[in-house]
């Protein structure tokens, strides 16, 4: 039996879902139904709707299952945490009466499960074993939780399609994910486009291609910022290949010699076919810079760190004899592995709130401490409906489930909304029309960059909306540019549909 779900629920309240989804979980269990395929993507149920379901993957209904597609369903980290318990509640279960789950095809894109969702999904798939499709492109999953994929995939040795797309590899992950290519040998599709591997990671990719993957038929590693001695390797990797169709390395940077060499390399194998276009490449980059960006890598996650602490010795001076008393500079532990020093377990230096506006994140937000709302507000010149709508985008985009973070974040907007909106100065329409802009989703004639994720500005929106200062009359207008069609909306589907659900009813 197969579950056609999709795209069921649209125009429903969120808190309709669970109860539908369980009732029709109740529904095949007590029918005694044998489930090969259940499909609930683009239904946009959070991880409260992956609870409605939950009693359905881990009932004998779903010990048959072979396809499971949740794309598009906002599952974030929780989500996907109950889900990993759930398949693997079942193959226990299924083992136990000597028929053990056999999931061959997973499909989660867009569902911000991010490190630890993946992790979390990972355990699953090693304990189950006979996957052959993975989809999970745009996650927001970054190297450890593609390690963790990597080294489940390895577990998994009949996987032909493996999807990851728009997640960022870097070059720790790919050379993970490389080590796992060379143990595989049915893998047909490789999709990385859009996961930043860059040059290191493409060539331990070429490595794992060139000594083995005997059957693949497309490697995707566009937008990845190669160059062209790396993509040069990529392509000779593949001339034994006799049933590919396809080798995209669109949008990185070759330069024109370099697209030009790349082709004459596949020219020579007789493999000029399976180019994809070249149109979109970056153009060649200086060695100076090539360098430069190999180590930025290594140091992006410590110089934000190393910056704050910089910038708390330089307010030393000022803060008198209570902080002489800790200046003795912290030991220094080796990681036993690299050899290099560990980070030493101390407490985060305290923040500031033109150190959170300039650079934000929630650790940020969180260090501001109980008065951080009042201090963000107090900073911005809510007389001037670009600096609030500056200030409400950099607040917004630090906005994560985890609750902390979301009190946090909606303290911060109602508190800088509510003294924007209540001055008689303020101009609301102003204010809203830069928001559109900045968000993408109205035209302008300013040369202005619109932000590359909404889920927070969504979220945000969403919260604001509902409260008491909010202008009644913008919901009109901001409903009107929510409901047209839109990439970027399409990307945080689940965000956008909560949205709109709250101002239909406003």
């Amino acid at each position: 039996m197969r579950c056609h779900w999709s795209d069921m629920f649209t125009g429903r309240l969120r808190c309709e879902i669970p109860p539908a989804l369980i009732s029709l979980g109740e529904g095949l269990i007590t029918a005694g139904a044998q489930l090969v395929e259940l499909d609930l993507s683009d239904n946009a149920f959070g991880p409260d709707g992956v609870r409605g379901f939950e009693a359905l993957l881990k009932s004998s209904t779903c010990f048959t299952l072979h396809e499971l597609k949740l794309n598009n369903c906002g599952m974030g980290i929780g989500g996907g945490k109950i889900l990993a318990a759930a398949l693997t509640e079942c193959h226990r279960k299924s083992s136990a009466q000597g028929k053990p789950l056999a999931l061959k095809v997973f499909v989660a894109g867009r569902n911000r499960l991010e490190n630890d969702g993946a992790t979390a999904l990972a355990e699953a798939f090693g304990i189950i074993g006979t996957l052959e499709e993975v989809h999970m492109p745009q996650n927001g999953i970054n190297h450890p939780g593609v390690t963790a994929l990597a080294q489940a995939f390895a577990i998994n040795p009949l996987l032909r399609v493996i999807n990851l797309n728009d997640n960022t590899f870097t070059e720790k992950g790919a050379v993970a994910m490389a080590k796992t290519l060379k143990t595989l040998r049915q893998v047909e599709v490789i999709n990385f486009g859009d996961c930043l591997v860059r040059s290191k990671g493409a060539v331990a990719i070429a490595d794992a291609v060139h000594g083995g993957l005997p059957k693949l038929k497309e490697l995707n590693l566009s937008f990845c910022e190669i160059r062209r001695d790396a993509a040069l390797s990529v392509a000779e990797a593949v001339a034994d290949k006799v049933e590919l169709e396809k080798l995209d390395l669109n949008g990185n940077t070759l330069g024109e010699e370099g697209c030009e060499q790349l082709q004459e390399v596949l020219d020579g194998f007789n493999m000029a076919r399976v180019l994809a276009s070249l149109s979109d490449d970056e153009g060649e980059d200086d060695e100076d810079e090539d360098e430069e960006e190999e180590g930025e890598e290594e140091e992006e996650e410590g110089e934000e760190e190393e910056e704050e602490e910089e910038e708390e010795e330089e307010e030393e001076p000022q803060q008198g004899e209570q902080r002489e008393e800790s200046t003795t500079p912290p030991r220094k532990i080796l990681d036993p592995n690299s050899g290099e020093p560990a980070p030493v377990l101390s407490s985060p230096p305290p923040a500031d709130v033109s150190t959170f506006l300039a650079f934000p994140s929630p650790e940020k937000l969180l260090r501001l401490g109980p008065k951080s709302s009042v201090l963000i507000a107090q900073q911005t010149d809510t007389s001037d409906p670009e600096k609030v709508v500056s200030a409400f985008l950099k607040v917004s985009s630090v906005f994560k489930d985890e609750a902390t973070v979301r009190s946090a974040v909606q303290d911060a907007v109602d508190t800088l909304m509510k003294k924007a909106f209540s001055s008689t100065s303020f101009n609301s329409n102003a204010f809203l029309t830069r928001l559109l802009i900045h968000m993408g989703l109205l035209k302008s004639e300013d040369k202005i960059k619109a932000i590359a994720n909404l889920y927070g500005p969504l979220m945000a929106l969403n919260h604001m909306v509902q409260q008491e200062y909010f202008p009644k009359a913008l919901a009109p207008l901001l409903l009107a540019f929510v409901t047209k069609p839109n990439g970027a909306l399409e990307s945080c589907s689940f965000a956008s549909h909560n949205l709109l659900q709250t101002l239909y009813k406003v």
